[in-house]
């Protein structure tokens, strides 16, 4: 254990994290997606790659690798807008733009990024919206209309609640903590008219319900693709994500006491599952293509064979009856490799009886691809034949 620390290293260790933090990213893209299974069936034709590669399949090697490229084309096809998206969270929450901005944003409560995610989406295919997220204040005696829901909060449910040909998409849906508990509510229309001149109703009833409680009302305008915040009587437009972003978690911070943080609990509470595998598959690639590639020496005893002998002689003697051979080739090479793998065989078709020397050379023996032979411990080999009775 202690050798293979010190063989990982530290360079090794960067590199085993960098990786499982990279399929940990792809592994909760995937499941945010929905494409579970689509990831599911990457993986087993991954893995029968490699069992074909091990065992040197040829032609399945082949078709594999020119399936590998087709697949890229498809995922990039497919899931287009889910990598777009995925980018723009990147660029988002990217350095650079932190250091321009006012400093590192703060940890994101669990809501804001699925809002953040589905409303800029919302803005980007100019679909109309309207949230609220309810605050301290009690929300029913304000709202008219609407039906119950009372369900998890999450991008699916909205998308299909502001779809254009949804019955309830005119009106507002309002989250309480982690879910939707109603949708198609009417709210009451803002009085003070000139703050939002310009725009729409949803705009007025966003404003309405900003004047009389302090819910966080977010608008998605379908003539402009812009968002909007309304708050305590107040209406702005949301330049991009982070801006939105920094509206969104100033509102929970205010509404939601701070617990205490126990980031070691929270780090293995959350997406146990896709940290597990994405270190499991990480030092399973670092044993196969790392740790394997590197080569080493091996010996084993193969047993003397002999093929080809005349009908009419029979084999006495065979000494040394085993020869002791070397060979190198990468670490995964021997993954498979035993004393059975490799053989070695006398060609006697031409042998008349007596005693007599054979000369051993790589053409006697049978070596599995990948291989080399190093070394051979003898050089020659005794046999004595003898006429068989008739």
């Amino acid at each position: 254990m202690i050798d293979l620390i010190k063989e990982i290293g530290i360079a090794g260790f960067l590199d085993i994290a960098f990786m499982s933090l990279l399929i940990y990213s792809i592994l909760v893209w995937f499941k945010r997606t929905k494409a579970a299974f689509v990831m599911l069936g990457m993986f087993i034709i991954g893995v029968a790659y490699l069992v074909a590669r091990q065992f040197d399949l040829s032609l399945t090697t082949t078709v594999f690798q020119g399936f590998f490229a087709i697949i890229l084309i498809a995922v990039v096809v497919i899931f287009q807008e889910e990598i777009k998206h995925f980018f723009e969270q990147v660029a988002s929450r990217s350095l650079i733009r932190n250091l321009k901005g006012n400093g590192a944003l703060p940890a994101l409560h669990p809501e804001t990024d699925l809002l953040v995610r589905t409303l800029t989406g919302f803005a980007r295919e100019k679909i109309g919206a309207l949230v609220v997220i309810r605050g301290r204040n009690q929300l029913r005696r304000h709202l008219t209309g609407g039906n119950g829901l009372n369900g998890e909060l999450s991008e699916a449910i909205l998308r299909s609640i502001f779809d254009p040909h949804s019955a309830g998409h005119d009106g507002a849906v309002i989250i309480e903590g982690n879910k939707i508990t109603q949708f198609a509510c009417h709210l009451p229309l803002a009085k003070d008219l000139r703050k939002i001149e310009r725009t729409g109703t949803r705009h007025a009833a966003a404003l309405g319900l900003a004047e009389l409680t302090d819910a966080l009302c977010l608008v998605v305008s379908e003539e402009r693709g812009t968002i909007s915040v309304a708050r305590n009587g107040e209406m702005r437009q949301a330049r991009d994500a982070e801006a939105l972003i920094a509206q969104l978690e100033s509102f929970y911070q205010e509404i939601i006491p701070p617990q205490e943080k126990k980031p070691w609990h929270d780090f293995f509470k959350k997406n146990y599952r896709e940290k597990a595998v994405a270190v499991i598959v990480t030092l399973a690639l670092w044993f196969v293509f790392v740790h394997g590639a590197k080569v080493e020496y091996r010996s084993f005893r193969v047993p003397v064979e002999y093929a080809n002998l005349p009908s009419s002689l029979a084999v006495t003697k065979i000494e040394p009856a085993e020869v002791e051979i070397t060979c190198s080739g990468t670490r995964r090479a021997f993954y498979f490799i035993n004393d059975k793998s490799i053989q070695l065989f006398l060609k006697l078709f031409r042998a008349q009886e007596g005693t007599f020397k054979v000369s051993l050379s790589r053409s006697n023996f049978s070596i599995p691809a990948g291989l080399t032979l190093e070394d051979i411990d003898a050089d020659e080999v005794t046999v004595r034949l003898e006429a068989q009775a008739k």
